[in-house]
């Protein structure tokens, strides 16, 4: 997809030799990219093993895992019974002995079973220990919305991760960025929380694969701005740069801010953005209330109070449980609820500069 291409922040371009033309790099989808990764990390390291419900001969749900068992044998990749507790549990089990275990929970909403065993175990340990034991386990979960999931099968569930001290959550946004940051993920020493955009599976980018984008922990500028700054992560971040084109057409020249790391947070690239430009939208599928955005909001009027010309929006889903799948384009924020929201904050900063 046109919006997805590799700018010098995400994958690395050579200029071609003696002005000859580079041939096309090959388009990958994040979902080949991610089966990439892991099949790079389970070559490599042998104590890398890759586990969860059908990820083993079926490859997934979602086919992230396709081939994986047959060509690594179903010692390195293979299937769980059918609880999410027992994956988690048996993934700490096997971190403190060294191994590091890649694990998905399939669906966002079925990852909650599992959820006293990442925030009473996984996310403590370390600090339980004082720095004894590290649990180098990743934590695969396909979340959000865009694919008319029904019930259980979609939800964004961020905000539970990222209030959790002691876990590295991290979301990528294009192809590019799924491969290196699993790469990085995978040879973390503390717990990490990649969260897939279900969505952008399919999402498609000319990247020759095995890539190194910015680390995870960083942000990135996906498109330079002087007017106001989109701030998205994850599914979003096609749809910021969707309306960010269409608010270019219409004179306003927005910057989009992939966060890429949700938890520990990059405030230096976010704030150096919005100090350049005035205005901050922070968009994001959950329901806004109590929501990711919330911190973000916070965060930077803390920050970046005497830079900021309007006040921090958010732009989210609604306030209700995720609707059935023809409902959901009408909760999932959009390009027009986006640009809604850049067309307030403009005229709020057009009435503050008139009204002094």
């Amino acid at each position: 997809m046109a919006h997805t291409s590799p700018t010098t922040s995400d994958a690395a371009t050579t200029p071609a030799a003696s002005g000859t033309p580079s041939p096309p790099e090959p388009e990958v989808t994040m979902g080949a990219a991610l089966n990439q990764a892991l099949r790079d990390a389970l070559a490599e390291d042998p104590d890398v093993v890759v586990y969860g419900e059908d990820v083993g001969p079926l490859g997934g749900v979602f086919r992230v895992t396709d081939d994986l068992a047959s060509d690594f044998g179903e010692e390195r990749c293979f299937d769980s019974p059918l609880a999410e507790s027992g994956i988690v549990g048996t993934a700490i089990g096997m971190a403190m002995y060294g191994m590091r275990p890649v694990v998905e929970m399939q669906f966002d909403a079925f990852a909650y079973p599992a959820f006293e065993q990442v925030v009473s175990h996984l996310a403590k340990m370390r600090n339980r220990t004082r720095g004894a034991l590290t649990l180098p386990v990743v934590i695969r979960i396909p979340y959000g919305g865009g694919i008319g999931g029904v019930e259980h099968h979609s939800d964004s569930s961020e905000a539970y991760y990222t209030h959790t001290p002691g876990l590295r959550v991290v979301t990528p946004g294009t192809p590019a960025d799924a491969y290196s940051m699993l790469r990085e993920a995978i040879a973390c020493d503390d717990p990490v929380v990649f969260l897939e955009p279900k969505r952008r599976y399919w999402s498609r980018q000319s990247v020759e694969l095995p890539v190194r984008t910015r680390p995870m922990a960083r942000s990135v500028v996906r498109r330079p701005g002087t007017d106001l700054t989109l701030i998205a992560y994850g599914p979003t971040v096609e749809t910021a740069l969707e309306a960010a084109e269409q608010a270019a057409a219409e004179g306003c020249e927005v910057e989009v801010v992939d966060l890429r790391q949700l938890a520990p947070f990059d405030d230096a690239t976010v704030t150096a953005s919005v100090r350049r430009t005035g205005r901050a939208v922070v968009v994001h599928e959950a329901s806004v209330f109590g929501g990711y955005g919330a911190e973000v909001a916070a965060r930077v009027t803390e920050q970046c109070f005497h830079y900021l010309e309007a006040p921090v929006l958010r732009v989210g889903g609604l306030d209700v449980p995720y609707p059935p799948p023809k409902l959901e384009e009408h909760h999932l924020p959009g390009v027009d609820r986006i640009l809604a929201a850049v067309d307030r904050l403009q005229w709020e900063s057009q009435w503050t500069e008139d009204h002094g």
